[in-house]
């Protein structure tokens, strides 16, 4: 089977690392792929960016491809599904209509309104209506939570913990464009005590599974403290979400989001990723995900035992009632090294020095490239957040270890990580010791 998988960043080249596993799989491409799947001698990079959608369905149609999968949301949200369908092509993710889950989050909230799927108070602004924003932080209780409408590559969310945070915040989505078009509207909601967890499953159209649960550190900094970024490290499974509370999300969450789509004519097919606010038995949407999540996507396929390609190609045929999902039972922590400045402005000429140490074939330690490039066959640190180390462990402990060891080896001088990643689950495995003792 000859497979095309669409993006740049570390979540391709796990699926690339992942596809390329299957004995299925004969020609891989990615594009436009990453030093990181270019080193890889089973899997050829394409020049192509990711929403170039007439050159992509152009090169699928000359090079035979007989599945596309698609990482990233922008193409999602272009409609690069809806193109290769039109075309006759199998391509593994939502419409465009069903990308607006994560594309407008304004859409996801009134779509989650309109289902009675527990959600954040909200309240939505356009740049016309700013004094009305304006009024409405004067009033409300603290902290809130400001997001862009659209997409904003993980970076457009802003807790304020009072009225002139709050009041800078609109103005620089709102005038000042911080997010450019994906700040023409915003939306202002409830703060929301508890533990995010991210819940993963994979639609047909008429049938799911549900993959590995998982939990990922957005804040830059030790003990989830700065700035939102795109994610600096994940880990999977999530204790707390117990096999109790995974049944309640699938009851509350998952199964009526995809009968409400299905009401508003739309059969869901590709990946859903429900990121959720737990306190307790408590649950409640903070945002849709319509694709893997990056960085959780390389320790839940860390974990995967099952032929991943085999139920990607279920997905899009409605083979997913016979498929049963299989699954290491060691945890996998995921430390995402950055150049230091992210998110903000950062260095993008440093070498990297060190992975030479590692090898696509291991089995227990990866390291996924995201904003990596060869130069001068050298391989450059040239985005923000620039690799996922991932390993796996019987323990979260011995896993959050063993990648840091890792980290270790690999060197460049803008470097940065958070020390922290799978805290909350190291506490989790300390607090059942203790109770079992």
């Amino acid at each position: 089977m000859n497979v095309l998988i669409l993006g740049g960043g570390g979540r391709e080249h796990a699926l690339a690392w992942k596809v390329a596993q299957s004995k299925h799989a004969e020609k891989i491409y990615v594009a436009p792929g990453n030093a990181g799947t270019a080193r890889d001698p089973r899997v050829i990079n394409v020049p192509i960016d990711s929403t170039n959608i007439e050159k992509l369905l152009a090169f699928a149609r000359e090079e035979e491809i007989d599945l596309t999968i698609v990482g990233p949301e922008a193409p999602l949200v272009a409609g690069v599904v809806d193109t290769f369908v039109n075309a006759g092509l199998l391509c593994l993710g939502p419409t465009q209509a069903a990308a607006q889950l994560e594309g407008s989050k304004s859409f996801t909230k009134k779509f989650l309104q309109r289902h009675s799927i527990p959600t954040a108070g909200y309240k939505l602004f356009t740049q016309a209506q700013i004094t009305n924003a304006r009024k409405y932080l004067e009033q409300c209780p603290y902290p809130q939570v400001i997001k862009a409408d659209g997409l904003a590559a993980g970076k457009g969310v802003v807790i304020v913990q009072n009225v002139a945070e709050g009041l800078a915040t609109i103005n620089s989505i709102l005038l000042e464009r911080r997010f450019g078009n994906a700040g023409e509207q915003i939306v202002i909601e409830e703060f929301l005590k508890g533990e995010e967890a991210s819940f993963i499953v994979l639609a047909d159209g008429e049938d799911f599974v549900c993959f590995a649960s998982s939990q990922d550190h957005k804040a830059l900094g030790d003990g989830d403290t700065g700035p939102n970024t795109g994610g600096m490290g994940a880990y999977s499974p999530a204790p707390v979400v117990t096999d109790e509370l995974h049944k309640h999300i699938l009851e509350t969450i998952i199964r009526p989001t995809l009968r409400g789509l299905k009401k508003d004519g739309i059969h869901y097919r590709g990946f859903l990723y429900a990121g959720l606010m737990i306190d307790g038995d408590d649950i409640k949407v903070l945002e849709f995900n319509c694709r893997l999540g990056d960085p959780e996507t390389q320790p839940i396929l860390m974990r995967l035992e099952s032929d991943f390609l085999e139920v990607c190609w279920a997905a899009v045929t409605k083979g997913l009632k016979n498929i049963t999902l299989k699954w290491h039972t060691e945890t996998a922590v995921g430390v995402v090294l950055a150049n230091r400045g992210y998110p903000d402005d950062y260095p993008k000429t440093d070498a990297i020095q060190g992975l030479e140490n590692f090898s696509p074939l291991t089995t227990d330690v990866q390291v996924f490239h995201s904003g990596t490039k060869i130069e001068n066959d050298k391989v450059i640190a040239n985005g923000g957040r620039v690799l996922c180390v991932t390993a796996l462990g019987k323990t979260v402990a011995l896993a959050q270890q063993k990648v840091y060891q890792a980290i270790e080896r690999i060197k460049w001088t803008n470097k940065y990580c958070r020390t922290d990643i799978g805290y909350r689950a190291v506490q989790y495995e300390e607090d059942a010791k203790k109770n079992n003792m």
